[in-house]
């Protein structure tokens, strides 16, 4: 299996969802847009060819400065036939997050999903059970996310010329 295989495919079927792909590291990375994602992930699970059949890893994504598309999930697939792995982004705006849920594709999504809702506040439509798993319920804020400044600004103890500022 080769990258080329596997995105001369996705373009085949998803071609106008296919948003952009380019490869890190010998990995095709594919963003796309989260109305698509399910299909696209239940298509490389049946497809014959490609046979990715493990989800490897879903993780939330904040990127406050992408006006529009702060957030977002990466998903990473394997085949263990083929020992090949795919990576596919998607994102969408901090004021609508929202992305399907595909823990019925992968039951491995379970957890994960979950977790992403409770450090970044992505709800995963669809989920059976969308609650928080590590952070108090009554938690007000996405601990994740980039919202906080840095530093404390009421330090008085260092002179900021010597980083760079």
């Amino acid at each position: 299996m080769t990258n080329e295989i596997a995105l001369n495919k996705l373009i085949n079927q998803f071609q106008e969802n296919i948003l952009s792909s380019h490869e890190d590291h010998g990995m095709l990375i594919v963003e796309t847009n989260r109305e698509s994602i399910r299909s696209i992930i239940e298509f490389i699970r049946d497809d014959q060819e490609l046979k990715i059949d493990f989800l490897t890893t879903l993780c939330g994504l904040h990127y406050p400065a992408n006006k529009g598309k702060e957030l977002g999930v990466m998903y990473q697939l394997h085949s263990l036939v083929n020992n090949y792995r795919i990576r596919f982004k998607v994102f969408f705006s901090v004021e609508d997050p929202h992305t399907p849920s595909i823990q019925d594709i992968y039951s491995g999504a379970n957890w994960p999903e979950r977790q992403e809702f409770d450090f970044f506040g992505i709800k995963f439509d669809g989920h059976p059970n969308l609650k928080r798993i590590l952070n108090v319920d009554d938690m007000d804020y996405s601990p994740m996310r980039k919202e906080y400044k840095l530093e404390d600004g009421t330090r008085t103890d260092k002179d900021d010329s010597y980083f760079g500022r």
